[in-house]
């Protein structure tokens, strides 16, 4: 394979977007804002910056925006309540310009998904596995490291901001692991930012070792007692932790995984760009857009 990442060059790819990382990344660095009637907007702004310069890059066919809303009270909460139990609640006025950024996103015509019960993550998982299904590449956008595990044989996570673009052999070169292991790999190592735990000690480099050797999770937590002949320094302790926290890494496995929602549907029509004028004339003139701007998204748009 050349060093150009295959999905970056089909024009023909579903693009599916981690909404919620760029809301947040433009509620920390986009400045104060407001809308026309006065609420907070800077998020909003510069989400649309984003959407708009994404379009204008890739002309995408198929698209969609997934969004996180189930906030504290999803499957993972259920099984692990401490689970992101290390992130300040979402303020009121991000939580109302989340509501405003979907609402622009449903105007534009494109697919915006989300649930009550699973995150975007697991909803960019479940299109992305359909997709590849109905034979259609995937480039996933997002910085998160997480989503990687989606990622099949011809797809891509393309990380927008730096402009990097990763696929399966080159998340392999970078996590030592397939993106299918990525799972089993954090539920080893924990995750600081999302709260789950792991196994003290154990790192990247070990965990994937380990997954290198016995292929997933089951495997290796059946052969415990031959970890500690595994010709690497330390294995005798590694083998005695995971015997130790073998309860914890199972309860991580399933905070790391996909979880699906019934209500998820793919459907690959509904992932063509419909614009709905009247709708988009309506938060045009919410958010104060200029003439210039209306014929900018316009244009994009082929509306």
């Amino acid at each position: 394979m050349s060093k150009t990442v295959a999905a970056r060059s089909d024009k023909n790819a579903l693009y599916l977007v981690d909404s919620s990382i760029y809301i947040f990344r433009a509620w920390h660095t986009y400045g104060s804002a407001t809308d026309a009637l006065g609420n907070h907007a800077n998020a909003t702004y510069g989400f649309i910056e984003f959407l708009h310069q994404l379009i204008s890059r890739r002309q995408p066919r198929l698209i969609a925006c997934a969004f996180d809303e189930s906030q504290g009270r999803s499957t993972r909460h259920r099984i692990f309540p401490q689970y992101k139990a290390n992130r300040s609640p979402t303020p009121p006025d991000l939580k109302h310009q989340f509501a405003l950024c979907k609402g622009f996103v449903r105007a534009c015509g494109i697919a915006a998904y989300a649930s009550n019960d699973i995150e975007a993550d697991d909803i960019i998982g479940i299109l992305a596995n359909a997709a590849r299904k109905d034979n259609i590449t995937n480039v996933i956008v997002s910085a998160d490291k997480d989503l990687c595990q989606f990622v099949g044989p011809t797809d891509a996570a393309w990380d927008f901001a730096r402009d990097t673009w990763l696929d399966a052999r080159l998340i392999e070169k970078r996590f030592g692991i397939r993106p299918h292991q990525i799972p089993d790999l954090l539920a080893l190592t924990g995750d600081k930012v999302d709260n789950i735990p792991g196994i003290p000690g154990v790192g990247i480099n070990t965990a994937a070792r380990l997954l290198i050797k016995w292929g997933n999770l089951d495997a290796l937590l059946d052969n415990i007692d031959r970890v500690g002949s595994m010709k690497f320094r330390g294995a005798k302790h590694v083998s005695g932790l995971l015997q130790e926290h073998r309860n914890t890494v199972l309860v991580s496995r399933q905070l790391t995984g996909l979880h699906i929602d019934p209500s998820i549907a793919y459907d690959a029509d509904a992932l063509t760009i419909k614009p709905d004028q009247k709708a988009l004339h309506a938060i045009f003139e919410q958010l104060g857009f200029t003439s210039q701007q209306r014929s900018q998204w316009y244009e994009l748009l082929e509306c």
